[in-house]
């Protein structure tokens, strides 16, 4: 989803209840993607090279989607400190999502050909912690349709508080996840 200042003015006319209908839909996407996911990872064995490729294929996609969000979780701090203008955070957050989002689908289809090990609870951990990393990317959305309305110069503590709140509980939970997920992954291939 592109939040770019040419985009602002058609996010006024969205309302609450279309916002919320779209994060609705775009969950249960998420949800029913990652189940796919586990059950193809489940019922799916490969060995040797094809193997080496899909986990090649995995740190790769993990690196894209990851190297993305600790852009924007860089520079959406450096906007909360006030050293950013809102305008160049939600710019690049425009322009990191595609990368963010298609590099956590293919981290979702060659974790499928990796045979995911549901009898060790890490990673079982490590599988939840994915679907809430995804859920909780989707919940910016309302967030970021009020965002790139406001003038360039808001500050983080121009924001309400609720807005301030769902921003850095989103950081929290998106920074929590995707660190528990590649922690356990490198753990687990370590075993």
């Amino acid at each position: 989803m592109t939040y770019s200042a040419a985009a602002a003015p058609r996010f006024p006319r969205k309302s609450h209840k279309s916002s919320r209908r779209l994060v609705g839909i775009l969950c249960i996407a998420a949800a029913v993607a990652w189940v796919l996911a586990v059950m193809m990872g489940l019922s799916v064995t490969i060995e040797g090279p094809p193997r080496a490729l899909a986990l090649s294929v995995h740190i790769l996609a993990m690196v894209l989607a990851f190297g993305a969000i600790l852009l924007v979780d860089w520079h959406g701090f450096l906007w909360l400190i006030g050293r950013r203008q809102l305008a160049e955070t939600i710019r690049l957050d425009g322009a990191a999502g595609p990368l963010i989002w298609s590099g956590t689908a293919v981290l979702l289809l060659s974790g499928a050909f990796l045979s995911p090990d549901l009898s060790n609870p890490w990673t079982v951990v490590k599988l939840g912690a994915v679907l809430v990393l995804m859920v909780n990317g989707i919940s910016l959305i309302p967030l970021m349709r009020r965002l790139v309305v406001m003038p360039a110069s808001t500050t983080f503590a121009g924001l309400p508080m609720g807005q301030r709140i769902h921003m850095l509980l989103c950081l929290g939970i998106s920074q929590a996840c995707w660190w528990a997920a590649i922690v356990i992954g490198f753990v687990n291939a370590e075993l």
